[in-house]
């Protein structure tokens, strides 16, 4: 019998700290460039690309990134069922209850493969062969989930027990596993136990089951949680090429993950071993574990140059980064910041980033250079009350008409024609002309030619934060 149809739910909402310093906030590492020439979002599409047996994705982002994954997933060449926006984060259980509950209004039978949209995956052609496996079950009423058999003995992730094998009533299914237990992450005595027993596993976070079957458990575990996540998709509106959720009912709803909200708690969840080359890249120490090293086992990205230095990541992400003497070390240098941490302390580093946002730094949130659906601005220099951008408008874009009750702008074009909106007067500037924009004057910038618009903004003022932005119109739907 002919397998059903698939729908990839792809989870894209997470902020990958402990990659800072090359994952922020607004640019996390699942839309990076970390294993290959594709992002790791791309990655994942293109994975579950095979339209024979998978039907377009859904992605769930939130509201930062929408531009940049849909800008992503067209260089892909990947259409979508949806691309749902989360209004904030509330965990995987909930945003997989909208994608169910949308899914449904079609085809309440729909098979969704729910995968986090930050993982590596090397063997692809094993990993298609778990999600066959996992779907016969999957078509019979269970809650499948994957277990990567593990290959070091590993304390960042939980565990699964595998049992007796999966029945479907006729028999048992070749390939699938009733779970035993889940397991927290173990100490690394526990760890190498687990290693050593081939009935553990590693738990991926990767789900395959019926948009029926996984409504039906949250009705059964999390009626509360189901009734908001309702609400938030019947109150829904579409944006664009969006669909963004009812912000209300959603910011009520509580917050879980699918392994605490269902897994844990459902007689119908089975397992599916898979081994293929699987890792989350969570951490500078796992992008050392699977990259490509030389004799003295160093990870080297970048313009970089290692003297008399072992087993160590070194990534430089445009000045030239130079090791002598050091080893167990990742090193990580991007234009504006030095990540020095020993590779089995690597996960610390969300530790770090959350101090440093509490002390108002906007290191763990942006880049220099930080990209919007128009284009792109990077940050030149910064000074007591002014601060000079280098901006670029793509052909066709058009920043928002708005003003700023602090801060005026001076508006210089190097290279592009800009059309521009002051007040009440409308004009062209070329390169080399200029403009002045005082305070509370109404004003837009756009490019409609077919080159990228490049100009330099001038901004002085009391306060030059970004949210000293009020916008009377934007064609991309921002409020």
């Amino acid at each position: 019998m002919a397998q059903s149809m698939i729908y990839p739910v792809i989870l894209s909402g997470g902020a990958g700290t402990r990659l800072w310093p090359l994952s922020r906030t607004l640019y996390p590492k699942q839309l990076l460039p970390l294993t290959a020439d594709d992002s790791l979002l791309q990655e994942t599409v293109t994975r579950v690309s095979d339209t024979a047996r998978f039907a377009p994705p859904v992605l769930i982002c939130n509201e930062d990134h929408r531009f940049i994954i849909a800008e992503q997933l067209r260089d892909a060449g990947s259409e979508t069922t949806a691309l749902m926006l989360e209004p904030m984060g509330r965990n995987t259980a909930p945003a997989v209850a909208c994608a169910a509950l949308l899914l449904a209004q079609t085809d309440p039978k729909a098979m969704m493969l729910v995968l986090p949209s930050d993982h590596l995956i090397e063997k692809t052609d094993a990993f298609l062969a778990a999600v066959a496996t996992g779907t016969v079950a999957a078509e019979n009423g269970a809650l499948v989930t994957f277990g990567v058999t593990p290959d070091r003995p590993e304390t960042g992730y939980g565990y699964i027990r595998r049992g007796a094998a999966y029945e479907n009533g006729t028999g048992p299914l070749p390939g699938c596993f009733q779970i035993q237990q889940f397991v927290e992450k173990p100490c690394l005595a526990d760890a190498e136990q687990f290693v050593a027993d081939t009935a553990y596993a590693w738990n991926s976070g990767m789900f395959l089951f019926s948009a029926e079957a996984y409504l039906a458990e949250m009705e059964r575990h999390q009626p509360t949680m189901l009734a908001h996540c309702r609400a938030a998709v019947a109150d829904g509106q579409p944006d664009l090429d969006f669909f963004r959720l009812d912000k209300g009912a959603f910011e009520d709803c509580p917050a879980d993950s699918i392994d605490y909200a269902v897994m844990e708690k459902t007689d119908r969840a089975a397992v599916v071993p898979v081994d293929a080359g699987w890792s989350d890249v969570g951490s500078w120490s796992a992008l050392w574990s699977v990259g490509d090293k030389d004799a003295n086992g160093n990870v080297m990205q970048g313009d970089v140059i290692a003297d008399d230095t072992r087993n160590t990541y070194l990534r430089a992400e445009g000045p030239l980064l130079c090791a002598v003497g050091v080893e167990d070390l990742a090193i990580v240098a991007t234009e504006d910041a030095v990540l020095v941490v020993p590779r089995d302390k690597a996960q610390a580093v969300g530790q770090l980033v959350k101090d440093m946002a509490s002390k108002g730094r906007n290191e763990p949130h942006a880049h220099l250079e930080v990209f919007r659906p128009w284009g792109s601005y990077r940050t030149i220099r910064m000074g007591d009350q002014f601060q000079v951008k280098h901006i670029i408008v793509k052909p066709g874009g058009c920043l928002s008409l708005q003003k700023h009750h602090h801060r005026a702008e001076h508006w210089i074009v190097v290279r592009g024609r800009a059309q521009v909106v002051r007040g009440d007067d409308e004009m062209t500037l070329k390169a080399n002309e200029s403009t002045y924009i005082p305070p509370e004057t109404v004003h837009r910038l756009e490019n409609t030619d077919d080159e990228p618009l490049h100009l330099i903004e001038v901004q002085t003022g009391g306060y030059l934060g970004e949210d000293d932005i009020v916008r009377l119109e934007d064609i991309y739907g921002r409020n």
